[in-house]
């Protein structure tokens, strides 16, 4: 079996019309057409990428499988079936199996398999999403920018800031109104951003009144030419919590600054229980509960994601009738990254003074508790009724599959969320997918792979294409095929789907 998709009308000269998606682009013989996706190769219109095919091979005691010929992209020609080696299961991926365009037509793969004796059936495709976006999560504490402040590339509008998470900056990049809301250089720009993103090469954001940010998933990010290593080990009253009887005996006070909740010991109510005199020392902010205060500065990239540089600064006022020349001060950032040691003076003024090693363990042991700074991208968009069609000539029973959990849905074999509610919304972390797993159109909208298993009664109780589906065997036969070794971290596809799995 081969990649060739379709043979369709020859237009002139043996230049053939790609159906696969709406832009319709005319190939000549030996060359792609506008998505580098589809060439025409002696006057057939084939998928010029390698059909990727996950294999449970050595780690669960079979033999390894190595990549095949066609996996390093197509030169013209269609590869030589290549011999295919026994493995313990394989599953086919979405990654290279073309698309269900012009709609009407079944999945370019309907694979039967079985499990544990069971027949199951996945039906195999790449969705054509122009709803689709990204939600990128930045461990930082450091300020990227406003909450909606809006993100660009080159100048152009492809996302914005959203919802801070504990210890992390949010992005949301990408959706229908960047794609084909605006311009078309905005949309342009958008589709190249998340295609970069979603295939896991790095990219450079700008937001807008904020940051710089390097992006890329699995990778630490770069602020403002910086790159960051670690995320806070939580916020300055969840730091005083932990470490607060580390400290006893040690420090008379500390102070942990952060944008979000600086926490001041003695008043906290960690340091209440153990007995801890009060120090008189009040730092500026809105005080919310005894030891915990908001807005000390304004967001930025220095001390716990303030803007300031010298922590002294957040300091209001010292008071004579409380505190005492000799005063042992602490003041550490969320992450350890920044910390100072001071000790007042007759006049009840901090100097810096060298930290004594039992604080400085502390210090440490705070950055160790940090866990390592990265970028996730997590690529969001609906199965629509085109894609669906493709499984099924009604469209609602597949949608109702997954609901009831007879269908496992997943994306270049790695495991996605759906989300509650009507339709087929799902989110995938790209790093468990295969390499560049992504592609495009020029509509433009982004090209992902996606998989539905189920048992092969219950793809026929839903009205499926049961015409067109095909044995494993015979598709581990065909020609441009990529084999690859399946992650173990993602859950082996090809059975049924437990009660307790999403949605």
């Amino acid at each position: 079996m081969s990649q060739a998709v379709s043979k369709t009308e020859n237009v002139k000269d043996d230049v053939v019309r790609c159906d696969a998606c709406p832009v319709l682009c005319r190939i000549r013989p030996g060359k792609a057409g506008a998505c580098d996706r589809y060439a025409n190769v002696d006057g057939v219109l084939t998928r010029v990428d390698p059909l990727v095919i996950s294999d449970r091979t050595a780690a669960q005691g079979g033999d390894l499988v190595p990549f095949l010929s066609g996996s390093e992209g197509w030169n013209g020609s269609v590869a030589a079936p290549p011999p295919v080696k026994p493995a313990t299961a394989s599953f086919v991926t979405g990654v290279g199996a073309g698309t269900t365009y012009p709609d009407y037509k079944p999945a370019p793969f309907i694979v039967s398999s079985q499990h544990d004796g069971i027949d199951m059936v996945t039906v195999v495709t790449e969705g054509i999403f122009s709803y689709c976006g990204v939600k990128v999560k930045i461990d930082t504490d450091r300020f990227l920018g406003s909450e909606q402040a809006t993100v660009r590339v080159n100048g152009e509008a492809v996302g914005h800031v959203t919802t801070a998470e504990y210890g992390s900056q949010m992005l949301s990049i990408g959706g229908v109104h960047h794609l084909t809301g605006g311009s078309k250089k905005e949309g342009t720009v958008t589709c190249d951003t998340l295609l970069a993103l979603c295939n896991k090469d790095a990219v450079t954001l700008q937001i807008d009144d904020g940051a710089e940010v390097v992006v890329q998933a699995g990778k630490p990010p770069v602020v403002n030419g910086n790159p960051e290593e670690r995320m806070r080990v939580g916020c300055g009253s969840a730091t005083i919590g932990i470490f607060a009887k580390q400290w006893q005996g040690h420090c008379d006070e500390v102070i942990v600054v952060d944008d979000h909740i600086t926490g001041v010991l003695t008043e906290h109510q960690a340091g209440r229980f153990l007995d801890m005199k009060l120090s008189g020392i009040r730092v500026r902010g809105r005080k919310s509960t005894p030891g915990r205060y908001f807005q000390v500065a304004e967001p930025g990239l220095g001390w716990g994601g303030t803007n300031i540089s010298d922590p002294l600064e957040i300091i209001e006022t010292i008071d004579p009738k409380t505190a005492w020349p000799g005063l042992r001060l602490l003041m550490v950032s969320t992450t350890g990254e920044h910390s100072g040691w001071y000790v007042l003076d007759e006049n009840l003024k901090p100097q810096p003074a060298a930290m004594p090693a039992p604080v400085k363990k502390v210090v440490d042991r705070i950055a160790e508790n940090c866990e390592p700074s990265l970028c996730t991208v997590l690529f969001m968009a609906g199965a629509g009724g085109s894609l669906r069609a493709g499984v099924t000539e009604n469209p609602v029973r597949l949608t109702l599959s997954v609901k009831d959990r007879l269908t496992r849905v997943t994306s270049g074999g790695a495991p996605v969320y759906v989300w509650p509610g009507g339709g087929i919304t799902y989110m995938v972390d790209v790093t468990r997918m295969p390499d560049k797993s992504f592609g495009y159109v020029p509509t433009p909208a982004l090209v992902a792979p996606i998989e539905f298993t189920m048992r092969r009664e219950d793809y026929a109780a839903l009205g499926g294409h049961m015409d067109y589906v095909i044995q494993l065997d015979d598709v581990l036969r065909g020609q441009r095929l990529s084999r690859q070794e399946w992650r173990l971290d993602n859950p082996w596809p090809i059975s049924k789907p437990s009660a307790e799995e999403q949605p």
